[in-house]
């Protein structure tokens, strides 16, 4: 009788049976993401700078299109908002990024939009990081 007992205690296994196997899983998959918070936040970091340097100089150079004929005529520092709005746009196209352009008085605000691609939360199916970042310029008198 207590060998049928001992032979069916071997074939039911233990209670334990897997387990190191599954938390072996479970740590990794943990590691994983923590180590993916890390990069890709790091890269989130980084595609704000870039943002925001975009918008800086996008803003930047809508504020050196001032109007000409006003300031010879005069020399008042006054921008042409068209012109204003046209370089800032342009400027923001050549970085590939998306953004916003206002012009008020002789002040360019601009707004930008940076997608940052994901390295390891791709892995957990989030593809991209979305970042904005907002500065203006003002054209300014000259002494």
């Amino acid at each position: 009788m207590k060998h049928i007992r001992t032979r069916i205690e071997a074939l039911r296994g233990h209670g334990q049976d897997g387990f190191a196997t599954a938390f072996t899983v479970v740590l990794a998959i943990t590691l994983l993401v923590c180590a993916g918070l890390l990069l890709d936040g790091g890269l989130a970091l980084s595609g704000k700078v870039t943002a925001l340097d975009e918008a800086q100089e996008a803003a930047r150079t809508g504020a050196q299109a001032i109007n000409l004929v006003t300031f010879r005529a005069t020399g008042q520092t006054v921008l042409d908002p068209q012109a204003a709005a046209t370089a800032a746009k342009d400027y923001l196209a050549g970085t590939g990024d998306t953004g916003t352009v206002q012009v008020s008085g002789n002040t360019v605000a601009v707004t930008v939009t940076h997608t940052q691609r994901t390295q390891l939360l791709n892995l957990a199916d989030i593809k991209t990081i979305t970042v904005h970042a907002s500065a203006h310029a003002t054209a300014e008198q000259t002494s």
